[in-house]
């Protein structure tokens, strides 16, 4: 049978064939690189936007929150706020779940 069928043998490693260790760190630091540039750092970068966007709210200022509510701000704490939604109608949340200060005039509008 081995006429028509060839015989496969395993044949021994010369050199071993494994990674150098060059390899192994240069794949580590560009594994680093992609992952500090894809996640950590757009990342960071939002929780600074909304750190400033906390700090400067005032009253006054028309928001929106995480919720989707639209309110007028009547009182501004350290950690709360007081947010007007209607005519005699206010809420208190807290500070963080603003997520985004509209222009002036946009309740009016609505």
């Amino acid at each position: 049978m081995d006429f028509f069928i060839s015989s496969a043998y395993a044949q021994s490693d010369a050199a071993g064939q494994q990674p150098s260790t060059m390899f192994n760190i240069i794949f580590f630091g560009g594994f680093a690189l992609i992952f500090y540039f894809l996640i950590w750092r757009p990342q960071s970068k939002r929780a600074k936007e909304h750190r400033e966007l906390m700090s400067s709210l005032n009253k006054g200022d028309e928001v929106m929150t995480n919720g989707g509510i639209l309110g007028k701000l009547t009182k501004v704490d350290d950690n709360y706020i007081v947010l007007q939604i209607h005519d005699n109608v206010e809420i208190k949340m807290q500070k963080s779940s603003i997520s985004a200060v509209l222009p002036k005039g946009t309740l009016k509008s609505i």
